[in-house]
C-alpha cells in the first residue's frame, strides 16, 4: 500500500540498533582485521515486542498511528492484504459507518477516475481518493481520517461494521433548529413560575395588605374577617413581613429572569449552530450543491451540469 501524498518515505527507523562487538565500525579495513560479530535484530523479534506492547483486540487508527515502519511490517504480513474491489467496498462500509456515528465529517461517494473504480470522499476541508491497490491521494482533515480507514480495511483480521440504512451526511433542509429540548423547556417553565412568584411577592405588601386592614378585625386576634366570594375566612396582614416579602419578590423576579436569559442564550446558540451546520453541508456540495472546487474530477461527475434542487 502507498500514499501519494506524502512528500517522500516517512519511515522512522527502528528502536533497536544492531549492536556492534569485537571491533569498531570506523577503523580501516585490512585482510587481518579482527573478526566483528553483528547482532541484528529480526522481523520475529519485533514483532514480539509488537504483540506486548499493543492490543490487537482494540486495535484501532490511534495504535496505528503509533507504531513505527518497521513494527508494521513486521506485525502486518503484506501478503494477507486485501485489495481491488474488496478493499473498496470495505472502505466504502466503514467510511458511510463513521460519518452515521458523527465520527468523520464527509460526502463517500463510489465513482471511478480515467476508468479505474475509486472510493472518493470530501467534504469543504479536504477530500481523498482511495485506488483499488490501497493507494490514498488527496488534502485535509478527510485525507488524514481517510489513511486509518484504508489501512485498517486492508487487514483481513478487520470486520468493517455495516453502516445503517441511509448513512451519509443529512440533507440541509432537514436538519431542525434544536430549540426543543427537555432541558430549555424545563429551564423555562421555572424561569416563568420564578418570575410569577416574585411579582406576587413584591405587589403583596402593596396590594395584599391593605385589602386585608380595611376587613373587620377577630376579637381576641390579629386575624381581619374578610369575605371573598360569599366565604369568610380570616387574614392577617402582614405587618414587619412586608419588607421581607418586597425583597423576597425582588430576589425570585432576579432568578426568574436569568433563568429565562439562559433559555434565550441556548436557544440563541442552538439555533446558530444549525445554521452553520447547515451552510457546511452546503458547502460541502450536500443537497444538490456543487462538489468543492479542489476535489479532483470523476467519470460520473458534471461540474457543468445543472444541479439537483430535489437531490437528496
Amino acid at each position: 500500500m502507498t500514499d501519494s501524498s506524502a512528500g517522500g518515505d516517512e519511515t522512522e527507523p527502528a528502536d533497536h540498533a544492531a549492536r556492534v562487538s569485537d571491533g569498531s565500525s570506523g577503523g580501516d579495513e585490512d585482510g587481518d582485521g579482527a573478526d566483528r560479530t553483528v547482532e541484528s535484530v529480526t522481523a520475529s523479534d519485533i514483532a514480539a515486542e509488537v504483540d506486548e506492547e499493543y492490543d490487537f483486540e482494540e486495535f484501532g487508527p490511534q495504535q496505528m498511528a503509533e507504531m513505527s515502519a518497521d513494527e508494521w511490517e513486521a506485525a502486518f504480513d503484506p501478503d494477507t492484504w486485501i485489495t481491488g474491489a474488496d478493499l473498496l467496498d470495505r472502505v466504502a462500509d466503514d467510511l458511510r459507518h463513521r460519518v452515521a456515528t458523527r465520527d468523520v465529517f464527509a460526502v463517500v461517494e463510489r465513482d471511478s477516475i480515467d476508468g479505474e473504480p475509486v472510493v472518493l470522499a470530501y467534504s469543504d476541508e479536504g477530500y481523498a481518493v482511495v485506488y483499488p491497490d490501497g493507494t490514498v491521494q488527496g488534502s485535509g482533515t478527510v485525507l488524514r481520517d481517510v489513511k486509518p480507514t484504508v489501512a485498517l480495511c486492508s487487514m483481513d483480521t478487520y470486520d468493517t461494521p455495516d453502516p445503517p440504512e441511509g448513512a451519509g451526511l443529512p440533507d440541509p433542509a432537514e436538519i431542525p433548529e434544536g430549540s426543543g429540548g427537555l432541558g430549555t423547556s424545563l429551564l423555562q417553565y421555572v424561569g416563568i413560575v420564578q418570575l410569577a412568584a416574585g411579582v406576587l411577592l413584591f405587589l403583596s405588601p402593596f396590594i395584599y395588605d391593605p385589602l386585608v386592614r380595611g376587613c373587620p378585625p377577630v376579637q381576641g386576634s390579629s386575624a381581619r374577617a374578610c369575605e371573598i366570594a360569599g366565604v369568610t375566612m380570616n387574614l392577617h396582614p402582614l405587618g414587619d413581613s412586608a419588607v421581607i416579602a418586597a425583597i423576597a419578590g425582588v430576589g425570585f423576579v432576579v432568578f426568574g429572569v436569568f433563568m429565562l436569559m439562559l433559555v434565550a442564550n441556548a436557544r440563541l446558540s442552538d439555533r446558530f449552530r444549525a445554521e452553520e451546520f447547515r451552510n457546511r453541508l452546503r458547502s460541502a456540495g450536500v443537497g444538490g450543491g456543487e462538489r468543492p472546487p479542489f476535489v479532483p474530477e470523476t467519470d460520473g461527475y458534471d461540474r457543468d451540469a445543472e444541479p439537483d434542487e430535489d437531490a437528496p
